[in-house]
């Protein structure tokens, strides 16, 4: 278990590091959890993710209990309430990306769905997500919101919610993959920002197209 839980710490801080050196983090703003067989390893509360020590990423039970490294992020009870309610959840990835909280100050598209789908690897890759309206960082209040919207949501499920004027929440089954849809998402809302919010969304018959050929559920 030992070996396991450093290689997944030399994940995040990997990860971390990619993404802050390409700009989808700055500062200390952000972080990163992975689920495993005896709790969750998550990024030290305002640690910067470039700049992450695997000896410091923290390891929590399953009640929260902190068991090793660096006191947790403040958002812990967050990224718990996504693992309870979504049991295909392996990580999740929170950053303040600039054109997301950019997107949310000048108003999103729709509240149940920040982005219209404008380019098909949106569709493929992010699918649907919702505005949760602005909360306090590590507010609790925000952990029974997004359980809500994830277990209400069966008919179109979520990878990704969008917390007003702070930034989205991706999880997934693996680091790569989040980051990717983390990726994908930010990259629209620039797309969309950049177009002033003018271009017109896939239609159905695409979108359609989309699903069939490439099995998505969206």
């Amino acid at each position: 278990m030992s070996d396991q839980l450093n290689a997944e710490r030399l994940d995040i801080c990997r990860v971390g590091k990619s993404l802050f050196d390409r700009g989808y983090a700055h500062s200390t703003a952000g972080n990163i959890s992975v689920r495993t067989d005896i709790g969750f390893l998550i990024t030290p509360s305002d640690a910067s993710l470039g700049f992450l020590q695997p000896e410091h990423i923290a390891l929590v039970d399953f009640d929260g209990n902190q068991l090793s490294g660096a006191p947790a992020s403040k958002t812990l009870s967050l990224h718990q309430a996504i693992y309870h309610a979504d049991s295909s959840a392996r990580c999740v990835i929170h950053t303040h990306s600039t054109h997301l909280v950019a997107l949310t100050l000048q108003g999103v598209w729709k509240s149940d769905d920040i982005l219209p789908p404008i380019t098909p690897y949106y569709v493929m890759k992010v699918g649907h997500v919702p505005l949760v309206p602005y909360h306090r960082p590590g507010d609790p209040a925000v952990a029974e919101i997004v359980s809500t919207l994830i277990t209400s949501a069966s008919a179109k499920p979520l990878r990704a919610v969008m917390i007003e004027r702070l930034g989205p929440n991706v999880w997934h089954q693996s680091l790569a993959s989040a980051m990717a849809t983390l990726e994908e998402l930010e990259e629209t809302a620039k797309l969309w920002l950049l177009s002033n919010r003018s271009v017109s969304a896939l239609s159905d018959e695409q979108i359609n197209e989309l699903i069939a050929r490439f099995n998505l559920r969206y």
